[in-house]
């Protein structure tokens, strides 16, 4: 019966079998073109790959279990933090060239407990509610800092007032389309000035789980992960908006953490329960900065000399390089 006259018995060609749809081996469930179905069937694809890698990791643990001391070391999970390429301007802790330059820069008195920070937060012209609370929520995160509401006033009129009354530094905050979207943070009275976008802005009744309002008392500031030259430019000049002498019986602590160069800030309570455990609530609000670039001297759109420029085309050709 094999010579293609008939079917062959067992082949799934005959009349009487029943009908069934063969995906290439190159499917994807992009190819359906039904929109429903797509999104029904990537959940259930979505699903199976769950349930496969928890009893992959169930399997692997039993075996781990059994073997007792014998057991190989568990494996260092590859990602994309862990295989940065390498910076040449990466600082190492006991480098004299940068303890020199860090005991000398513009940040050092504030380090040194000479000056005593005191910033004015400004917004761009005729802000939005949305803004307007962001603003009065971060003036309560940063001590000694002044909300003013820009009507008209161009920047370059207001640091020189910022000056002649004694502010250290300016933050603008910018807005399009009634939503937070880039800080401006001027150090004065001769710079630097960093530009970030900002992104995923939490208000604090926005955050589930969120602890009180926050006290007056001057919180602690950690610093992660900012390991260049620039990374620690960076950092200074975030950490230098907070007085260097934190009151820990309130138990604030504000949180800037570089991963991928991408600055999450948050800003927390926390409590000891014991000796080893420790509870925490974030009081908000929430941001995420992405440098764009560091200008020398104060803010200047037209003639500014900058220190660094985010330049996508040129330096994101690879997902693990890093500047900060």
């Amino acid at each position: 019966a094999g010579d293609g006259s008939g079917p062959v018995p067992g082949d799934a060609t005959g009349p009487s079998a029943p009908q069934r749809v063969l995906f290439p081996p190159t499917f994807s469930v992009s190819e359906i073109k039904n929109k429903q179905r797509r999104h029904f069937m990537f959940l259930r694809w979505k699903q199976q790959q769950r349930k496969e890698k928890l009893a992959l990791k169930k399997k692997r643990k039993k075996e781990r279990e059994a073997l007792g001391d014998k057991a190989p070391p568990k494996a260092v999970p590859k990602t994309i933090e862990n295989q940065r390429v390498y910076d040449e301007t990466t600082v190492d802790p006991n480098d004299e060239e940068v303890a020199f330059d860090e005991a000398t820069d513009e940040f050092a008195p504030y380090f040194n407990r000479q000056t005593v920070p005191k910033i004015l937060i400004t917004t761009s012209d005729r802000p939005h509610g949305r803004t307007v609370r962001f603003c009065e929520q971060l003036a309560t995160v940063i001590p000694n800092s002044h909300v003013y509401y820009r009507r008209g006033l161009a920047l370059k009129r207001i640091i020189p007032q910022c000056i002649a009354r004694d502010f250290t530094d300016l933050i603008v905050i910018n807005e399009d389309r009634k939503i937070p979207n880039g800080l401006v943070l001027s150090h004065l009275p001769d710079g630097p000035t960093a530009h970030f976008r900002m992104s995923s802005v939490r208000l604090r009744k926005e955050i589930k789980c969120k602890g009180k309002e926050p006290t007056e008392h001057v919180p602690e500031v950690i610093l992660n992960n900012f390991t260049t030259r620039l990374g620690h430019s960076i950092g200074r000049m975030l950490a230098a908006l907070f007085p260097h002498d934190p009151q820990f019986i309130g138990r604030q602590v504000a949180t800037f953490h570089n991963q991928r160069d991408y600055i999450f800030f948050r800003f927390h309570r926390y409590i000891f329960k014991s000796e080893k455990k420790v509870g925490i609530q974030e009081l908000g609000p929430r941001f995420t900065l992405k440098l764009r670039s560091l200008q020398k001297g104060t803010f200047d759109s037209k003639f500014g000399e900058y220190e660094w420029i985010h330049k996508r085309r040129e330096m994101d050709t690879s997902r693990r390089k890093f500047h900060l």
